[in-house]
């Protein structure tokens, strides 16, 4: 649906920020509830337009953002810092239970709502428990977890959809049980306001506020007036326990998040900061915290998703040193997270609201208990979910959430009406506030398909294939240029050739030049050639022997076009890199000719024939004038001379070898 409103400057009372618990009078008295607030209308579907600052819009992310690149996931929306990384992905349940979605024609789900969907599933998967598979480490698990844990949460998907929708003997479902759809609760309440534009209101969350008040338009009202609170100066807050002392009195809410191992707590003053200036920056610069507190355990299992004791819970107890580690943190952070809400009581329990997000049966249960000495309980009425999403638990989102639950919201709705033809469709909906891009053309779409295929070819050096991909789609790479423009890599590296140079790729651009028709005289938007992006000589020299290989005639190599210095023949080129590469060997070997002579000169004396190999050993590990090695310096010695593939080895073998010596201590310690 197109939107149907039009940019209208904003007064200056509605473009600063304005604190649901200090409003100013002139519009705290011209509040009234918008008719038909929130609620679902039979005729009637509303189109929204936030006009709030762009600052707010930037700190929200849509979870249905397509990612598109080389070392990227476009089904589950992540990117990955290398190509291993990208593949290990592809073998995740998470990648699978996407791709089952969307075989279905539903929505991708995110790693928080995969974890939650593997926390909650309570059912007893039946697997191989041997030995071999108790000893094997995550990765080599993901296999047979692909059987488990993924096949178990989609059997009880379909347990459950069979469960909610019955069929009759035709097979056809039964149209007195068909759901309605419908807008639901709406989270919010708007209100109407003189000092604001036509068609524009204020949006407030309904979580801050009581049942009883939302019963009635002039309940709400007052409940907002009541909702006033004078500034006041910042109490003083304890070094030692990080929060205000427990007398502490004034209204003030609670807030927490836990999930994944991340645990993040904070108690806040309702009140404003007294100041001598009036609030002219963000809201969480004036907001008063009165305790906060972080804890984080590796608890998760990493590359697979899910907690440890989910997965203890859907095949049996894993023996690996890492389930023992994560199964301890998890235990740890229960006790952590519980110690603290009983040293919190004092301002938990005179809290005017407890806002909590946990996501899984064991994040709600380290929570809720019950256990001895519980604090928070579910029952409570003050509890509140955070109604909108959120990001990891960290003190900033925390405090971000806040600030978008106590900020009033200033929007633009529409009133359009629906067809009658869908009576099905006529709902209250609430479109999404950033516009939305306009829809790409098929040569648009096409452009991005082909700077997709390119850029990953590149950035992995496969020239015959880059040049099959140009050759088969009739792309010319020097009229070709990638798209979007406007896109940061491509605003730099406009066209394959100015890519590769800047890859310092010497063999892609001398293909580019000598067997295809990539244009060396194209600028990017700061006006370098592709020859002034590259990095090395090298790939200079490539530049230098494809002018002297094309001829002057092809391409103005001069100043005035592609600024390529003078040509190079590719003997010379070559024989230069030859004289330099023995030139860098024979330093080299001098180099290590007078190492081992100072070493036999300086270094320490080891006794020949029968010395033990403990003495051997032990001489290995001296420097000269017997000093001896340190750790880094003997791990380092250790690789010298491996490929990268033994390094990385060497060292997975050595981080699991510490882990298991650091829970072997644990056990140790609290073992009576």
């Amino acid at each position: 649906m197109d939107s149907q409103t039009t940019e209208k400057k904003q007064p200056e009372i509605a473009r600063r920020p304005l604190y649901l618990y200090d409003l100013p009078n002139e519009i705290l008295s011209s509040l009234a509830l918008k008719a038909d607030a929130g609620n679902s209308l039979p005729s009637q579907q509303l189109e929204v337009e936030e006009v709030e600052d762009s600052k707010t819009r930037a700190n929200t992310t849509d979870p249905d953002d397509s990612v598109i690149g080389a070392q990227s996931c476009s089904l589950c929306s992540l990117t990955f810092a290398t190509l291993q990384e990208q593949r290990d992905h592809l073998k995740t349940d998470l990648h699978h239970y996407n791709l089952k979605q969307k075989l279905h024609g539903l929505r991708p789900v995110s790693e928080t709502e995969f974890e939650k969907l593997v926390d909650d599933l309570d059912e007893s998967i039946s697997g191989s428990d041997s030995e071999d598979t108790e000893d094997e480490d995550d990765e080599q698990q993901t296999s047979r977890q692909k059987d488990t844990t993924l096949t178990a949460l989609l059997r009880k998907q379909a347990t459950l959809a069979d469960k909610g929708n019955p069929k009759d003997e035709d097979g056809e479902q039964k149209e007195g049980r068909r759901k309605q759809v419908g807008a639901g609760n709406a989270p919010m309440l708007w209100f109407n306001s003189p000092k604001l534009p036509d068609k524009t209101y204020f949006g407030i969350y309904k979580a801050l506020f009581t049942p009883a008040e939302l019963e009635k338009e002039d309940d709400i009202i007052n409940a907002i007036r009541q909702r006033q609170l004078a500034p006041i100066s910042m109490p003083k807050i304890s070094k030692e326990t990080q929060m205000a002392p427990a007398p502490y009195s004034g209204r003030h809410i609670f807030m927490c998040m836990i999930g994944g191992g991340h645990f993040a707590a904070m108690v806040v003053s309702l009140a404003p900061k007294k100041s001598k200036h009036a609030p002219s920056g963000p809201l969480n610069r004036e907001a008063i915290v009165l305790a906060h507190k972080t804890f984080h355990r590796y608890t998760t299992r990493r590359k697979q998703g899910g907690s440890q004791s989910a997965n203890d819970n859907a095949k049996g107890n894993a023996h690996s040193a890492g389930a023992s580690i994560r199964r301890y943190n998890e235990q740890a952070l229960v006790e952590e997270v519980r110690e603290l809400l009983s040293d919190w009581k004092a301002l938990i329990d005179t809290s005017d609201l407890l806002f909590i997000r946990a996501t899984g049966t064991t994040n709600r249960r380290t929570l809720f208990g019950p256990y001895d000495g519980q604090v928070l309980r579910a029952n409570d009425p003050r509890v509140r979910s955070i109604p909108f999403a959120t990001r990891r638990a960290t003190q900033n989102e925390l405090m971000r959430c806040f600030v978008e639950l106590t900020r009033l919201k200033v929007k633009e709705i529409n009133e359009v009406p629906v067809e009658e033809s869908k009576p099905a469709e006529s709902t209250t909906t609430t479109v999404s506030t950033a516009p939305k891009p306009p829809k790409q053309t098929e040569e648009e779409l096409t452009a991005q398909l082909h700077t997709t295929q390119l850029q990953a070819l590149i950035r992995r050096s496969k020239l015959p294939a880059l040049l099959s991909y140009l050759k088969t789609n009739n792309i010319d790479p020097g009229a070709f240029h990638f798209y979007p423009p406007d896109s940061q890599q491509n605003h730099h590296a406009p066209t394959a050739l100015h890519l590769a140079a800047a890859q310092n790729s010497p063999a892609l651009v001398t293909g580019l030049l000598t067997r295809s028709t990539a244009d060396p005289t194209v600028v990017n938007a700061e006006g370098k050639t592709p020859f002034e992006l590259a990095g090395d000589r090298a790939t200079r020299d490539a530049f230098r022997v494809a002018r002297a290989e094309l001829g002057e005639e092809r391409w103005d190599w001069g100043e005035s076009g592609a600024r390529v210095p003078a040509p190079l023949k590719r003997e010379e080129a070559e024989q230069r890199t030859e004289r330099e590469r023995k030139e860098k060997e024979a330093k080299e070997a001098e180099r290590r000719r007078a190492e081992e002579e100072r070493l036999k000169r300086e270094g320490p004396q080891v006794p020949s024939g029968g010395g033990s190999s403990k003495s051997k050993t032990a001489g290995s590990r001296l420097l000269s004038g017997g000093v001896a090695l340190t750790p880094q310096q003997r791990r380092e010695e250790e690789a010298r001379g491996m490929t990268p593939e033994m390094r990385m080895r060497l060292e997975r073998e050595r981080r699991a070898r510490a882990a298991e010596e650091r829970f072997r201590r644990m056990q140790a310690g609290q073992s009576p």
